[in-house]
């Protein structure tokens, strides 16, 4: 098996193995070795129930890079027990990046504490959790990637909740160990991410870029209402353009988590990634300058 000749119109493209969720790894590969999509986004459960040594060579073999490890993170325990744990846990994801031969490890920081209403003190924790595991990373040629998450996840699962905010963690620490995720499905709304995705690349911050769409209604487990590109109400190739324009040249990932997707046979669905990413998220450069104003949240 392997990745042959690829359509340049591809060259960035990388799935998630979540979009596909219903493929095993092994599928996986085959299926994007087979369909051109160079790249592939992996999750920490799957792989290691594979095993993440054969993990590695399966992508490998398949001629696929491994774009990123989801996920690492969940810092804001208080308990020194569950804090240490997490960290552990952490360094754990950071082998298996490394293993897996990707430099970028993405974290979901953590939400608030049981009991706790202070964002603030929360925040310090995860600056806390960098701070001690940046250095390990960093040995092992893994980056921490800090993911800004849709404000409606700060309660359960992450405190930091926009561009500016995972920016001011990760500019403590120098950019080739700590920087952040640009994910359309959770900055959209924010009228100044123009702003922020160019100071990211001012800083060399940008570790890597994540596509899916915002759908309504909203279904019932908000986790899992990501949709396909071009079902919503993102402008993805506004996005992709100010990705561009502040210098970031590396893989773009659909990440989509969609039981109606999983639902569907995955080379189909693969098929449609790839026309979709083809037709709304053109990597060509725009003939024309890029405008500073912000998104139309309406697309």
């Amino acid at each position: 098996m392997s990745g042959g000749n690829r359509p340049e119109h591809l060259s960035r493209l990388s799935l998630n193995q979540e979009t596909i969720r219903q493929w095993s790894l092994p599928e996986l590969a085959e299926g994007c070795a087979a369909a051109g999509v160079p790249g592939v986004g992996l999750w920490r459960a799957p792989v290691r129930a594979y095993g993440v040594e054969a993990a590695a060579r399966l992508m490998r073999t398949a001629g696929l890079s491994v774009t990123s490890l989801c996920r690492g993170g969940f810092f804001t325990a208080v308990e020194p027990a569950e804090r240490a744990a997490a960290l552990d846990d952490n360094r754990a994801a950071i082998d298996e990046a490394a293993t897996l031969g990707t430099g970028t490890l993405v974290l979901v920081s953590g939400g608030l504490p049981p009991g706790s209403r202070d964002l603030p003190g929360t925040r310090a924790r995860i600056a806390d959790a960098l701070g001690e595991l940046s250095p390990y990373a960093a040995e092992r040629g893994v980056r921490l990637a800090i993911e800004p998450l849709h404000p409606m996840y700060a309660a359960d699962r992450c405190v930091v909740s926009t561009l500016a905010q995972a920016l001011d963690l990760a500019e403590r620490f120098p950019a080739e160990r700590v920087g952040v995720v640009v994910d359309t499905y959770h900055l959209w709304w924010d009228d100044t991410v123009a702003a922020q995705i160019a100071r990211a690349g001012a800083g060399g911050r940008i570790a890597a870029f994540q596509l899916a769409d915002w759908i309504t209604p909203l279904p019932a487990g908000v986790l899992l209402g990501r949709g396909q590109l071009g079902d919503g109400s993102i402008d993805l190739r506004w996005f992709r353009e100010r990705v561009d324009a502040a210098g970031y040249d590396g893989p773009i990932e659909v990440e989509i988590f969609n039981p109606a997707l999983w639902e569907r046979d995955g080379a189909e669905v693969l098929a449609e990634v790839a026309e979709r990413y083809a037709s709304l998220v053109p990597v060509e450069p725009s003939p024309s300058p890029v405008p500073s104003g912000p998104p139309d949240p309406a697309g």
